[in-house]
């Protein structure tokens, strides 16, 4: 896998040259020393993965990851000295498309690179997000078994899955809504839980709406938006209450927007939209239509408004989609449907 280093650290640029050549199928592609070097490398030499640094002279990684996305689009992993400590910009560049954000490798008095496992294990997860990317235009599926529907709710729900480009997406969703909104919101984003508090946050201040992070046991409310954060799996149990399992373990996708998706179809009876939002990969996909095949409503964004059009073109591959609808339109969709819902029960 060839793999290009965005950085104007001295340091930063040699601990990442030593921790990818640990890696026996790994190699340095090229190495930028800002973001505009690294958008001119890219229109030469689109590497499979980037590994962009945040805060750097002649343009950041945030308008780089940009540029890039739109011109020469690839996988990119912000690697910056302090995730958390720069939530904003990291959720801003995962607007655009990048993947996912580790702390930088350091290297050590004796030379060893510490965090070098946890940025190992991030790049391994978007090696397999490559690779499953690479397989599926050969591997579509068309079927997923049918659920019955499940007894006992006749309140509404809005289930929303998203990955790279998801917080830029959420947020447009999310603040075109309005206070009064009348039924439960919850998401399921590709973000380590290491900074999901953040993105909660970010989000809360984005939106009328309260957001949070879904906790164990939480119920749905109306008008409330939680968002699962933890790196396993949220789920909806059958008393209607959310729950995180590490099951399946295997999914490069933690948490998983399918396990969610299929979770919601076992136990939810109520008034349900799902919506799938930008990201790379078939994260929910077969969840989607597992959903549709009950009755369920399901939207997916447009490629022409996705920073990546992976998961909304993966569910439209297999029939998961009942309307498709640019991002800006989403929110007054949800809106329009959930006002005719609350009308056919009041006549």
């Amino acid at each position: 896998m060839k793999v290009a280093i965005v950085n104007d650290s001295v340091m930063a640029i040699e601990c990442l040259r030593r921790v990818i050549a640990s890696v026996p199928d790994y190699e340095v592609a090229w190495v930028a020393h800002d973001g505009a070097e690294a958008v001119w490398r890219c229109q030469a030499n689109v590497p499979d993965l980037i590994l962009m640094d945040l805060i750097m002279p002649v343009m950041d990684g945030v308008d780089a990851t940009q540029k890039i996305m739109e011109a020469t689009p690839c996988a990119i992993l912000i690697v910056t000295s302090t995730v958390s400590g720069h939530a904003p910009k990291v959720f801003q560049a995962m607007g655009y498309g990048a993947l996912d954000a580790v702390n930088t490798p350091v290297l050590g008095m004796t030379g060893d690179a510490q965090g070098k496992d946890e940025f190992l294990r991030k790049v391994g997860t978007i090696v397999k997000l490559i690779k499953q990317r690479k397989n599926s235009a050969s591997s579509v599926s068309g079927s997923s078994p049918k659920i019955a529907l499940a007894p006992g709710s006749d309140k509404g729900l809005v289930a929303i899955g998203s990955s790279s480009g998801g917080p830029k997406a959420l947020a447009t969703v999310l603040s075109s809504l309005p206070v009064d909104f009348p039924v439960p919101i919850v998401i399921v984003q590709h973000v380590d839980e290491k900074f999901s508090n953040e993105l909660a946050l970010w989000l809360n201040k984005q939106c009328p709406l309260e957001v949070r992070l879904a906790k164990k046991g939480d119920t749905l409310l109306p008008g409330r938006v939680l968002i699962a954060g933890s790196n396993n799996h949220l789920i909806l149990t059958s008393n209607n209450v959310l729950d995180y399992t590490p099951y399946p373990v295997e999914l490069a996708y933690r948490p998983s927007v399918d396990v969610f998706y299929t979770s919601v179809a076992e136990h939810w009876a109520g008034e349900t939209v799902a919506v799938l939002l930008t990201g790379m990969g078939r994260d929910g996909a077969e969840g989607l239509l597992t959903l549709r095949n009950k009755g369920v409503r399901t939207i997916a964004q447009d490629e022409v408004s996705c920073a990546v059009y992976g998961m909304p073109k993966a569910a439209a591959q297999i029939g998961a989609v009942e309307k498709i609808l640019p991002l800006d339109d989403i929110a007054q969709e949800l809106i329009k449907y959930f006002a005719t819902k609350k009308n056919r029960q009041q006549a």
